[in-house]
Parts: C-alpha cells; sequence; structure tokens
C-alpha cells in the first residue's frame, strides 16, 4: 500500500494474527507463511516480536495465541454485549430453519465469520470461526455494503460492481428487510445465503447476521417465504432490545 500514513509492519503483524482459527491446535511457521503470503524471514521476525509482546505464545515448533491476544479478545467480548443477547435466538432459529446460522465482520476484502451456531439433529454446511468469504456476490457481503454508511463505503474506493452490489441490497433491505445473492451471481454455487446487517455503533460499522446452507436445502423461494423473514425479524428484535437503529436508518 502507497498510503503515507499505513503502517506496513503492523499491518503483517495483524494478518500473522488473523492466521489462527478456532479449530487450529497450534500453527507451525510454515503454516503461517502459507496463510498469510508473506516470506519467512518476515515470518520470522513477527512472530518473535509477538512472542516477546505476548501475542503468541510456543510449544515445541507450534505457535499458539499468547495472553496478551486473549487478553484483547476478553475486552472485545465485554464491549461487543449484544453477541450473548443474540446466542440464544440465534441458535433457535438455526435449529428452526434448519441453516447454519452466523455473525460475520469485515475483515478486508472478506467477512470473517465469529460467531457460528449450527441446527441441531440437521446436518449443515461446515463453516466454523476464522472461515472468510469476499465482500463481492456474497449475501453476507452484500449485506454489509449495504449497511455501511456512505462516508465509510467511500472510504474503501469502491469499484462499480461494489456500488452495483450495494444498491442491489439496499433495495432488498428497503423492501425485503434482508439480502441475497441469487443463483449464478453467488461467488459459490455451494451456499446459498440470506443476511440482514446489525449496526454496532461500537464497533464504527455494521456486523451482518446470516443464515445458510446448500442451495438444495435452501431455495430461493424458501428464503423469500421462511428464512429471510425468520432472520429478519430475530434481528429486528435485538436492535429493539439493544435501541440500535433498524435497517438503513444510519446509512446516510
Amino acid at each position: 500500500m502507497t498510503d503515507r500514513k499505513f503502517a506496513n509492519t503492523l499491518a503483517r503483524g495483524l494478518s500473522v494474527l488473523r492466521a489462527f482459527r478456532v479449530s487450529d491446535d497450534g500453527l507451525t511457521h510454515a503454516k503461517i507463511i502459507e496463510r498469510t503470503g508473506l516470506s519467512p524471514a518476515t515470518i520470522t521476525r513477527l512472530t518473535y516480536t509477538l512472542k516477546e509482546l505476548g501475542f503468541l505464545s510456543q510449544t515445541g515448533n507450534l505457535l499458539r495465541l499468547g495472553p496478551a491476544a486473549l487478553a484483547l479478545a476478553s475486552v472485545s467480548n465485554a464491549s461487543t454485549s449484544f453477541v450473548d443477547l443474540a446466542d440464544g435466538a440465534m441458535q433457535e432459529l438455526a435449529t428452526r430453519t434448519r441453516t447454519m446460522a452466523l455473525m460475520a465482520v469485515r475483515d478486508g476484502a472478506s467477512m470473517t465469520l465469529v460467531r457460528t451456531w449450527r441446527p441441531k439433529g440437521v446436518a449443515s454446511i461446515w463453516l466454523e470461526p476464522g472461515n472468510r468469504v469476499p465482500i463481492l456476490r456474497s449475501s453476507t457481503g452484500q449485506a454489509f455494503l449495504a449497511g455501511l454508511n456512505d462516508g465509510r463505503f467511500e472510504a474503501m474506493s469502491p469499484d462499480e460492481t461494489s456500488r452495483g452490489q450495494r444498491s442491489e441490497g439496499q433495495t432488498q433491505l428497503s423492501t425485503l428487510g434482508f439480502t441475497f445473492v441469487r443463483g449464478s451471481a453467488r461467488y459459490s454455487k455451494t451456499v446459498q445465503a440470506v443476511a440482514r446487517p446489525f449496526y454496532a455503533s461500537d464497533l464504527g460499522e455494521p456486523v451482518v447476521f446470516a443464515c445458510g446452507a446448500m442451495p438444495d436445502m435452501l431455495s430461493d423461494a424458501r428464503i423469500l417465504e421462511e428464512v429471510g423473514p425468520a432472520l429478519r425479524d430475530v434481528v429486528r428484535d435485538l436492535e429493539f432490545k439493544t435501541g440500535r437503529p433498524r435497517g438503513l436508518d444510519h446509512v446516510n
């Protein structure tokens, strides 16, 4: 990046921390190099520094998140109490609609899953916290763009594809109360999803709640008639309980 205000070394260090996923029982240097795309020499310097600062710990050849990272996560969890409020309702929604429910936040050009709820007694798509989906051509990304205010959207230096997806998402939000990317426009043929943004003012930009399944289990008809309205109602109830803006109320 050529922006003089952008700290590339900090960005690389954070990319190392983002490489860790919930299912990992430690990562080797080789795996971190694979996930970040950074050089071995750079990873060696960054992991040494992160260990010295307590953000990583090492046992043998495996690196894990350290106490400083866990302390930071606990502060983040405490400041996002709406997740606890959503927990029971999202689990019930997942089981009732036979979809995997999730919450995602923006991470660069992707949406990263930070919480998932699996339907009880039903096979579902296999995604977990730490997995990413692209912003473009995903229902989750479309909901995020639709819920993003004008200033933050323009700060992303959007292209025409992003503008078109945001416009479509805002139309869907205003008419349906949720968003979804249809048919061949989806980035993946194996995942169908419906989404709605939630404006978490303490985070500065929307998070997204969504429900997803394989296309044969989640048709467009079921999205429009059942799953989409159910997700919309759950998130609206969360908005009411937390006093947050609804839908597009804050997008200006």
